[in-house]
C-alpha cells in the first residue's frame, strides 16, 4: 500500500511494517503522489526516505535541504504549520539563535535537578491509578506526566494545567466523529485551542518580566542573544511546541511501551531483576519500539543527489523514522520489544543534525520515573484492546486504552 494513501495511516503501526520493508528493499528514495487529506492543498508529491543512511544524510545536509517550508508530511501551507512548529521550521543561523535561548533547560544537569519533581509527579499519578482500579490508561496515566513536566519547567500554575493539557490534546487529536457529524469547523476548533495556549503563554511571559522566578519562562523572557529577546508571539509558539510535540511523543511512548510490556512478562521480569541497572537500556528500546514520531519533512533548496535519486529543487522529502526503527538490517526481530537490545541505533529522536530532539533527556527521565513507579507498585496491569490514532501522518500512538489493576 502506498504511504500517500489516507487508508495507510488508518492501519495499526504493525500493519505498516511490511509496506515500509518493501520500500526499504528498493534501495533508495521512492516517489509518492500527494496525500489526499482534508487540507485540500495542491502538491506535486514527495520522496520517501525510509533507510537510516538516507535520513542521516538529508538531516545533516543543511546546505541542500530546508525546514522553513514546512515539516509536516501532509500538504499544508507553511503559514498554518508555523504556530505549532516554532524553531522546527527554522534553519541555522536562525534556528541556532532560538535553540540557544532555551537549551540550558534541557541539559543533563538541568534534567537531573528536575528529577525530584518528575518523580513526585509520577508517584502522584500512580497513586491515582491505584485509587481508581479501572481507568483509561492514556487519560489517567500516560498523558499526565509529560504535561505536568512541561508545566513545571515553564512555570504554568497548577490551576491552569488541565486547561493547557486539554487544548494541546485537542490540537493533535482534532475533531471527534461526533463533532464532525455535528458540523463543527476543524480550522476553528484548531485555532481556538491554539489561542488558549498562546494566550496563557503571553500572560505568563508578562508576569515573569515583572516577577521573575526559577523557571524556564523567566529565563526565556530575560535571555538575550546578540541583543535580541523573544516576542510574546514567539514565546507563545514555543509554548505550543512544548505543549503539543513535547507532550504527545512521551505520552505515546508510555502508552505503547506499557501495552507491549504487558504482553511480554518475560521482558518485565528481566527489567525488574535489576531495574536501576537496566532501565536506561530498556528506555532506548521503549522509544525505538514505540516510534512516536512517524516522519518529518524537508524541502530541497537545490537539485541534490541522494543515493541514485536526484531530488529537484522545491521537492519534499519525508524522513520516515518509524521505518528505520523497524529495519531488519539494523535490528534483529525488529517487530518485537527486546529490552536488552544493544546496540540500538534507533532514530526515534531524529536523524541527527541541528534538529535532533532537544528534549530527549527530559523524555527519558519521565519514562524512567513513571515506569519505576508503575512496575514497583503495580506489578500487573491488564489492558483491553487499544484504540489506535488513525489518519495521522505525524504521531503514532494510542488514543484510548482500558486498563485495570489485577
Amino acid at each position: 500500500m502506498d504511504v500517500s494513501s489516507p487508508q495507510f495511516w488508518a492501519q495499526q503501526f504493525e500493519e505498516r511494517d511490511a509496506s515500509f520493508a518493501a520500500l526499504r528493499r528498493t534501495g533508495g528514495l521512492t516517489w509518492h503522489e500527494p496525500l489526499q487529506v482534508h487540507y485540500g492543498i495542491p502538491e506535486a508529491g514527495f520522496w520517501a526516505a525510509t533507510r537510516a543512511e538516507d535520513i542521516a544524510a538529508i538531516s545533516d545536509n543543511r546546505e541542500s535541504f530546508t525546514s522553513t517550508q514546512g515539516v509536516g508530511l501532509a500538504p499544508m501551507p507553511k503559514e498554518a504549520q508555523q504556530p505549532t512548529a516554532f524553531f522546527l521550521m527554522m534553519d541555522p543561523p536562525e534556528h541556532t539563535f532560538f535553540r540557544r535561548l532555551v537549551t540550558s533547560a534541557f541539559t543533563p544537569k538541568a534534567v537531573a535537578r528536575m528529577r525530584g519533581v518528575i518523580d513526585a509527579n509520577a508517584t502522584e499519578i500512580v497513586d491515582g491509578l491505584i485509587d481508581q482500579g479501572e481507568f483509561d490508561f492514556v487519560d489517567a496515566c500516560s498523558s499526565l506526566l509529560p504535561m505536568r513536566t512541561v508545566s513545571d519547567m515553564i512555570g504554568i500554575a497548577h490551576s491552569d494545567r488541565e486547561t493547557i493539557r486539554a487544548a494541546a490534546h485537542a490540537m493533535f487529536a482534532g475533531l471527534s466523529p461526533e463533532q464532525i457529524a455535528a458540523g463543527e469547523d476543524p480550522a476553528a476548533y484548531f485555532f481556538s485551542n491554539l489561542t488558549t495556549i498562546t494566550t496563557a503563554a503571553a500572560e505568563l511571559a508578562r508576569d515573569r518580566r515583572a516577577n521573575p522566578k526559577d523557571d524556564l519562562m523567566s529565563n526565556i523572557v530575560q535571555a538575550e542573544v546578540d541583543g535580541q529577546r523573544l516576542t510574546d508571539e514567539q514565546i507563545g509558539a514555543f509554548m505550543v511546541l512544548l505543549s503539543t510535540a513535547g507532550n504527545d511523543t512521551t505520552k505515546q511512548t508510555t502508552s505503547i511501551s506499557a501495552w507491549a510490556l504487558a504482553q511480554r512478562p518475560d521482558q518485565q521480569r528481566w527489567l525488574m531483576e535489576d531495574f536501576d541497572g537496566r532501565i536506561n537500556t530498556a528506555i532506548e528500546e521503549f522509544v525505538r519500539f514505540s516510534s512516536p514520531v512517524i516522519a518529518f519533512a524537508r524541502f530541497a533548496k537545490e537539485d541534490v543527489q541522494v543515493g541514485d535519486v536526484t531530488v529537484r529543487a522545491g521537492e519534499k522529502v519525508g524522513l520516515f523514522y518509524c521505518s528505520v526503527n523497524r529495519d531488519e538490517t539494523l535490528f534483529e526481530r525488529p517487530g518485537e520489544l527486546i529490552l536488552d537490545r544493544f546496540p540500538n541505533p534507533h532514530m526515534a529522536f531524529g536523524g541527527g543534525g541541528a534538529h535532533y530532539c532537544l528534549g530527549n533527556q527530559v523524555a527519558k527521565q519521565q519514562l524512567r520515573s513513571i515506569f519505576s513507579e508503575m512496575l514497583t507498585r503495580i506489578p500487573t496491569i491488564e489492558f483491553g484492546e487499544p484504540e489506535w490514532i488513525r489518519h495521522n501522518s505525524f504521531v503514532n500512538g494510542i488514543e484510548r486504552m482500558p486498563a485495570r489493576i489485577r
